[in-house]
C-alpha cells in the first residue's frame, strides 16, 4: 500500500473501482427527453451528448466504503497536500500570540484569523537529516524555521502567515507509550480473555498496535475479526491534535475551527487517519458548551517529508539555506503543558533544556510501543529476563520474558495459567534454560512489519472454523487431544515459533517493512534532486546506492541524537518531576518512576492536569474506536451493478 505510493508517480489505476459507491451517488439526473419516434433513423452527429460529471471522492467517502480495489491514497493526496497548506495560509490571517495570550492589536480580525500549529514526527526529521547530511537535531531546527520562522513561509504569501507553535510528537508519544502499557496490563488482568470487546474497556488479548493507519484501514475493511484486539489508544498524531485543539480553544476562548493543525508525518496513510470521524471535536467537546456545529478535525492537514520539501520549493525557499539554530516561539497558554511540550526552552532551568530523545535502536523505528511494554513488564518483574527470537524474516521478531521457576511471582495481575505457562518448542526451552535452572514464561509479545507478514498474522488470529456435520470435531478440539506432544505448536493453524498466537499479550503491527522510517512519504534514494547531492563528511555520493542502504542511513539519523541532547543526569531527574498535588499514581506505588527513560509520574501528572483543566474525561481525550467497514454495492439488484460498471467505464475505469 503506502510503502510504494508516491505523490510524484501516481500512474497506476486510480479511477473508482466497480464497487465504488460514490459514482452511484453522484450519477447526474437524466433530463426527460422529448417524445420521439422509436423507428426514426438518425445519424451519429445527432445523438445527445453524454457529459457526466466526474466522480468526486473525498477522504471520508473512501473510509466509508470497502469496494475500492485500487490505490485510493492516490486520489486522497491531492486533498491534503502542500498546496492546501499554502492556500490556507493565504486565506487566513495568523493570530498573534504574546505572553501566551492573543494580541490585542488584532481587534475585529480575531474572528477571521486562525492560529496555525504544527506537529512533526521524528521519522520525518531523520529523513531530512539523511538527505542533507546533518544531524536529526539540526534537521528539526530547519523544519521549525520553514514553518514558523521569518525566513520561512511567513516571508511570503498574502498575509505573511506562519505557524505559531511547532510541536515534537515525541512528547505525546511518551503519553501513548505509558497508556499503551496500562492497556496491556488491563487486558492481561481481564477475567475473561475471550470476552467480546463491547463488554470490556480493554481490547482482547493479544493487543494489537493501532498507531499505523494503513494497518487499521486494512483490518477494518478485510479482517473484522481482529478489531476486538486493536488498541483503543489514539496515535501520537491524533493525541497531539486533540491536545492542541482542546487546550488552545479553551485557554484563548476561540472556536476549535480557528485552530489549524498541520501534521508532518512519514506516511501517506496518516491522511486517512486525520479524516476519521472519530478524531473530531464532536467526540470531546462538551455538549452544553455551544450550539451544534459541523465536526472539526483534530488534525486538519497531513503532509509528508517529501511534501515538506515541495512546500519550500513552491514558495521559492531554499530549504538547505534555512538556519540550523533553535527558533524562538511564544509561550504556550498553559504553563505546565508549555514545560511538557517544549522542554528545551532557553528560559527554563538547565534540566529542562534537555531534548526529548527518540527511542534506542532496540525499540525500532516506529515509536517503540512494544519496547516500552517489554520494559514495563521487566520493571514490574524483578529477576525477569528478555529473550528475542527472530521469525521467518527480519520484520517478524518474537519476545519472551521469563523468570526462574524458584523465583516468587511479583506480578499479581497475571493469572495462574499465565504464571505456569511453558514453551512448547524444545529449541526455545533449551534457549531460555540458564545455569541449569528452569525458566517460567510470564510474558510473550511479537513484532510484525509489512503486509506480507501481517497477512500471516491475521490468518493466525482468525477463529477456527467449526464443522457442522454431526459428530465432527472442531480444529480446537482436535488440537487439544494432542497438547501433550511438543510438536503441536507447529501443527495448529494459529501456531508461531514460540507457541500459540493467543498466548501473546501484545503485538506491534506496522504496514511498512522496516517500520515508520521507511514510510511511503519519506524521501527516497532516487528522488529528484537527491541524486546530485554528495553526502557531507563522506567520500561517497548516493549514486548506485540501494534503497536498503539509504534506509540504513535514515535509521542512523533517527538514532543519531547525541547523549548531551538526550540523556538526563541522575542528579537532575528529580528536578524534572512536576509537583504532584493529587494521589500517588501507579508509578509511585510501584516505585518505577523512570521506565524506558520516561518519567512515568511526570507524564501521568500532565495527563491528569490536561483532563482536569479542560473538564473532559481521559477516555474522551486519549482513546478512540474502530468499526467494521461494509459495502452493499454490487450485492443488490443487477441493474445497480451494471450502472456502476457503465459509469466507471465512462470516466476512464478499466481492468
Amino acid at each position: 500500500m503506502s510503502a510504494i505510493l508516491s505523490a510524484d508517480d501516481l500512474n497506476d489505476f486510480i479511477s473508482p473501482g466497480v464497487a465504488c459507491i460514490k459514482p452511484v451517488e453522484t450519477l447526474p439526473l437524466q433530463k426527460p427527453e422529448e417524445p420521439h419516434n422509436p423507428y426514426e433513423v438518425t445519424t451519429e452527429d445527432k445523438l445527445p451528448a453524454q457529459d457526466h460529471a466526474p466522480a468526486q471522492i473525498s477522504l471520508t467517502d473512501c473510509l466509508a466504503c470497502s469496494g475500492c480495489v485500487t490505490s485510493a491514497e492516490a486520489v486522497l493526496v491531492s486533498l491534503q497536500s502542500h498546496s492546501e497548506v499554502l492556500n490556507t495560509l493565504d486565506q487566513h490571517l495568523s493570530m498573534s500570540i504574546q505572553h501566551g495570550n492573543l494580541s490585542e492589536e488584532l481587534g475585529n480580525s480575531v474572528n477571521e484569523g486562525k492560529i496555525f500549529v504544527a506537529s512533526v514526527s521524528p521519522q520525518v526529521r531523520a529523513s531530512i537529516a539523511a538527505t542533507y547530511g546533518i544531524s536529526e537535531l539540526k534537521a528539526g531546527w530547519m523544519i521549525d524555521h520553514l514553518l514558523g520562522g521569518p525566513l520561512g513561509l511567513a516571508s511570503g504569501g498574502t498575509h505573511g502567515s506562519g505557524f505559531t507553535w511547532i510541536v515534537d510528537t515525541n512528547a505525546m508519544r511518551e503519553a501513548c507509550l505509558i497508556l499503551g502499557a496500562d492497556e496491556v496490563a488491563t487486558s492481561m488482568s481481564s477475567p475473561s480473555l475471550n470476552a467480546p470487546s463491547e463488554s470490556t474497556s480493554a481490547p482482547k488479548k493479544p493487543v494489537l498496535t493501532s498507531a499505523c493507519p494503513g494497518w487499521i484501514c486494512y483490518a477494518e475493511k478485510t479482517h473484522p475479526h481482529v478489531l476486538p484486539h486493536l488498541s483503543r489508544l489514539k496515535s501520537p498524531q491524533a493525541l497531539t491534535g486533540t491536545l492542541l485543539k482542546t487546550v488552545l480553544s479553551q485557554q484563548l476562548d476561540i472556536r476549535p475551527d480557528q485552530i489549524w493543525h498541520l501534521a508532518v508525518m512519514p506516511c501517506f496513510d496518516k491522511k486517512l487517519e486525520a479524516s476519521r470521524e472519530e478524531l473530531t471535536d464532536i467526540y470531546w467537546r462538551p455538549s452544553s458548551s455551544r450550539e451544534p456545529t459541523p465536526p472539526v478535525r483534530d488534525v486538519d492537514c497531513v503532509i509528508t517529508a517529501r511534501e515538506l520539501l515541495m512546500l519550500a520549493d513552491t514558495r521559492g525557499i531554499s530549504f538547505p539555506s534555512l538556519p540550523q539554530v533553535p527558533i524562538s516561539t511564544p509561550s504556550f497558554p498553559d504553563p505546565l503543558l508549555d514545560t511538557f511540550l517544549f522542554p528545551q526552552r532557553e528560559s527554563q532551568p538547565s534540566p529542562h533544556k534537555r531534548r526529548r530523545r527518540n527511542q534506542e535502536p532496540a525499540a525500532g523505528p516506529s515509536g517503540g510501543y512494544l519496547h516500552h511494554v517489554l520494559q514495563t513488564q521487566l520493571a514490574n518483574s524483578p529477576g525477569g529476563k528478555l529473550h528475542t527470537i527472530r521469525g521467518r524474516n527480519a520484520d517478524v521478531v518474537e519476545y519472551i520474558i521469563t523468570r526462574p521457576l524458584s523465583h516468587p511471582n511479583p506480578s499479581p495481575h497475571l493469572s495462574h495459567a499465565e504464571q505456569r505457562l511453558r514453551d512448547s518448542s524444545n529449541n526455545i526451552e533449551d534457549e531460555i534454560r540458564e545455569d541449569g535452572e528452569e525458566q517460567v514464561t510470564i510474558f510473550r509479545a511479537a513484532r510484525y512489519y509489512g503486509f506480507r507478514n501481517i497477512q500471516n498474522l491475521v490468518r493466525k488470529l482468525k477463529p477456527p472454523r467449526t464443522r457442522r456435520l454431526p459428530g465432527a470435531a472442531t480444529t480446537t478440539k482436535q488440537a487439544s487431544k494432542n497438547n501433550n506432544r511438543s510438536s503441536i505448536a507447529t501443527k495448529t493453524p494459529n501456531a508461531t515459533a514460540a507457541g500459540n498466537i493467543n498466548d501473546y499479550s501484545y503485538i506491534e503491527v506496522m504496514a511498512c517493512p522496516g517500520g515508520c522510517t521507511n514510510g511511503g512519504g519519506q524521501i527516497k534514494v532516487d528522488d529528484v534532486g537527491l541524486g546530485a547531492r554528495q553526502l557531507k563528511g563522506t567520500d561517497r555520493g548516493n549514486e548506485g546506492m540501494s534503497q536498503k542502504q539509504w534506509l540504513e542511513m535514515v535509521d542512523e539519523a533517527y538514532y543519531s541524537m547525541s547523549s548531551s541532547d538526550t540523556e538526563i543526569d541522575d542528579d537532575d531527574e528529580g528536578d524534572l518531576n512536576m509537583r504532584d498535588d493529587g494521589d500517588e499514581g501507579e508509578g509511585d506505588r510501584k516505585g518505577n518512576e523512570m521506565v524506558n527513560g520516561i518519567d512515568v509520574r511526570n507524564v501521568r501528572n500532565v495527563l491528569r492536569h490536561w483532563s482536569e483543566s479542560t473538564g473532559i474525561e481521559m477516555g474522551q481525550l486519549c482513546f478512540t474506536t474502530f468499526r467494521e467497514v461494509r459495502s452493499d454495492v454490487g450485492k443488490g439488484a443487477e441493474g445497480e451493478k451494471d450502472r456502476v460498471v457503465e459509469l466507471a467505464g465512462r470516466i476512464g475505469g478499466g481492468w
